[in-house]
């Protein structure tokens, strides 16, 4: 049986722009296949009307003023300016010069025409690729599809949601990192080796900087003889001082069993692996929008998207799932975590967080065949990986270098209090305990990880301060970390053989 990744859109929530066409109640039919890896952006698949814009303002919505709660939402401006990226990108920092590759399935047949809604919505610097008259000072957004082009089935719910994944995924790269130039990734299917065809094309060819991505399944669930293939093609790009991000997951510490059947605490793959930058979820609490329209005083009220605050992200009451995080039995813990992640003999996931939960999720513009048109709602830790890819990109851009293997670097100050503090907000509340169902329907209650103080295995180190990790990674990042953690750092083999699907996080 081929094992395949299936998307798993966080949750979707529709929200009328003045705009453009208004997204109705449609219900996204996710096939939440337990085989292979699944694009991480939508589970329990709902897309919920949830605001209209504010008066005059076209591009502000009632999720950003504080209307429509539980629900809060988050632009590129407000994201910025709550993980410190506004600094850099005034700075003339925007990842200018590098490449963010997107490894994704299937297709998302109107991604350019998303792409410049997306752009147009939000005031952002286009991107050459999408049609406009070539402009030098842009990036330039490409498409490739090394095994050709499935033919996209507007009645296929997993085709549906790997749309989804990769608008998600393209728009937050370039949200975060304006200057970059995005490589979208095709494998002609979700099936591990399709996925596993695309990414070694991406690495063989030299296409970018970093690649994202927002996908995985249970570790001891891929092929064994794939697995190794996969380690070793992480082995190659680490080589060619290419950066691997990968979300971590949206089971909480669980992972479906192999046969689909149930699920088991278990960690991740392809985020597991520890050459790999495994991104975890938050939820992030920043500032709305402050209207003098609505009575409120911007004067005497914080900025948008200032920081204020974050827990791990379990929304597991509302059904939306909880960050994935937990040990690896295949992959013995790295160097870089020795002295700061507990005892064990697994290697840890994540590393670093991200703003994952769906009632405080990002704004992303959907036009998928099978899907109302409209601006919509977005959590998961897919969302996160795209955009800790940025601020690889800025970095990279700012050390005038393909950085590569990033993880070292990431974890060399967390012994020490100050360094750690001005590089990540560290998140200690909250827990990934989760409780699924299974095939019959009988509840399966996953106990996870409680955070901690530093690195924990429900967000990792933390989220973000990316001023003053892009100085870092540019200061410290090394080849010799590289080829330390590249030293025995295979996997001891899965448990099963077989073709399986990856889940999109």
């Amino acid at each position: 049986m081929n094992s395949r990744s299936v998307p798993i859109l966080l949750l979707v929530v529709a929200l009328a722009l003045t705009s453009i066409p208004a997204a109705a109640a449609n219900t996204l039919q996710v096939a939440r296949a337990h085989r292979g890896a699944s694009p991480f952006t939508v589970r329990g698949p709902k897309a919920i009307p949830s605001g209209n814009t504010v008066g005059t303002n076209s591009d502000i919505f009632t999720c950003q003023v504080g209307l429509t709660p539980p629900f809060v939402c988050y632009d590129p401006y407000q994201m910025r300016h709550a993980y410190k990226i506004d600094t850099l990108i005034n700075a003339g920092f925007t990842g200018k010069g590098k490449t963010i590759v997107v490894v994704d399935a299937f297709q998302s047949p109107n991604i350019v025409d998303q792409l410049n809604v997306f752009d147009e919505t939000f005031d952002l610097p286009g991107l050459n690729g999408l049609g406009a008259p070539r402009d030098p000072s842009l990036g330039t957004f490409k498409q490739i599809a090394p095994d050709g082009l499935t033919d996209f089935d507007s009645n296929d719910g997993n085709m549906i949601n790997w749309a989804g994944e990769i608008s998600l995924d393209v728009e937050w790269a370039h949200a975060i990192a304006p200057g970059a130039n995005i490589t979208l990734v095709l494998a002609k299917t979700n099936d591990d080796a399709d996925i596993l065809s695309a990414t070694q094309y991406a690495v063989d060819h030299n296409l970018g900087d970093v690649i994202s991505q927002s996908f995985g399944e249970n570790e001891s669930c891929v092929d064994s003889n794939l697995l190794t293939a996969q380690h070793k093609l992480f082995v190659k790009a680490t080589l060619k001082h290419i950066t691997l991000i990968a979300s971590s997951g949206d089971d909480g510490a669980a992972q479906a069993t192999c046969d689909g059947t149930s699920f088991v605490r278990a960690a991740s793959s392809p985020a597991s692996d520890p050459l790999v930058t495994a991104v975890g979820g938050t939820e992030l609490h920043a500032a709305d929008y402050c209207l003098l329209v609505l009575g409120c005083d911007p004067t005497a009220n914080p900025a948008p998207g200032t920081y204020q605050g974050e827990i791990v992200w379990n929304e597991e009451d509302l059904g939306f799932g909880a960050t994935g995080g937990g040990f690896s039995v295949l992959y013995r813990a790295p160097f870089y975590q020795l002295g700061s992640v507990p005892f064990r003999k697994g290697r840890g996931v994540p590393d670093v967080a991200y703003d994952a939960a769906v009632a405080h999720g990002v704004l992303t513009y959907l036009d998928i065949p099978g899907i109302d048109p409209g601006i919509y709602l977005f959590g998961g830790t897919s969302a996160g990986s795209p955009q800790w890819a940025g601020i690889v990109a800025i970095a990279g851009q700012k050390a005038k270098r393909s950085l590569g293997f990033i993880n070292g670097t990431l974890y060399l100050f967390s012994a020490f209090p100050k360094a750690y503090s001005a590089l990540f907000n560290d998140v200690t509340s909250g827990d990934n305990s989760i409780l699924e169902e299974d095939a019959d329907g009988k509840p399966v209650l996953i106990r996870g990880f409680n955070a901690g103080t530093k690195w924990d295995a429900t967000t990792g180190l933390g989220s973000p301060k990316a001023d003053q990790v892009v100085n870092f990674l540019t200061l410290f990042t090394s080849d010799s970390d590289a080829h330390q953690a590249m030293n025995n750092s295979g996997p001891s083999g899965s448990r099963r053989s077989g073709h399986h699907r990856v889940r999109n996080h």
